[in-house]
């Protein structure tokens, strides 16, 4: 951060910027640690309450994080696609200010 001339706004620079920076990682790091715990043991808590092992392990720990990566990668994917298809749509007068005429505008 101090090469690229950085700050936090509020916090003053140097000792108090790395106690800030720390304790907003452990804030963010103990419940996404806690989560990730309770999706990894998901499965053996569905088995105890009588769901079919197989289809608990199907659903459960690492399968079910890698399901909500790729649907939220895939939601993204189509939000850019639409974005970009619809570009001239999103702005008031469907042109881009400093361009005279030309492509923006005829789309």
């Amino acid at each position: 951060m101090k090469k690229n001339g950085g700050f936090i706004p509020g916090v003053k620079p140097g000792k108090r910027t790395s106690e800030f920076i720390d304790s907003v990682m452990s804030r963010i790091t103990l419940p996404g640690s806690i989560f990730l715990a309770l999706i990894a043991i998901l499965p053996a808590f569905a088995g105890m309450l009588g769901i079919q092992q197989s289809f608990a392990q199907f659903f459960g720990g690492t399968s079910l994080l890698i399901l909500v990566g790729v649907v939220l990668d895939t939601l993204q994917q189509i939000e850019s696609h639409l974005l970009m298809r619809h570009y001239d749509g999103l702005m008031k007068s469907g042109r881009v200010k400093g361009r005279a005429g030309g492509y923006a505008s005829s789309i």
